[in-house]
């Protein structure tokens, strides 16, 4: 099973839009939307567990933090993150990150 967490992004909504729109119009079934996001859901895990390779690191200020269902949720305030090997500094107020266990798939 693949985590849903992306299609909260731009794509993913734009997926679901499109999606919902060829419903409507008759050219798709609901059954078959649903299996065209659960390959969505796939595809974009598989792509950024084997492709993204830039490494990043981040320092900041913790303001809360939870781990519900195996997922991490923390929020972090004044945050500065550095790209390997570049080094370039890129400063932000606020930031949630979502950690989910990728080797639990």
């Amino acid at each position: 099973m693949s985590y849903q967490l992306y299609r909260n992004t731009t794509l993913g909504h734009t997926l679901q839009e499109s999606l919902d729109e060829q419903i409507q119009l008759g050219q798709i079934s609901p059954n078959l939307a649903l299996k065209v996001l659960l390959q969505f859901d796939k595809a974009i895990n598989q792509a950024l567990a084997s492709r993204v390779k830039t490494k990043i690191s981040f320092k900041g200020k913790l303001n809360t933090y939870r781990f519900c269902d195996n997922v991490w949720t923390f929020v972090l305030n004044k945050v500065d993150f550095r790209e390997a090997p570049v080094q370039e500094l890129v400063k932000v107020d606020k930031v949630k990150i979502v950690a989910c266990d990728g080797k639990s798939m």
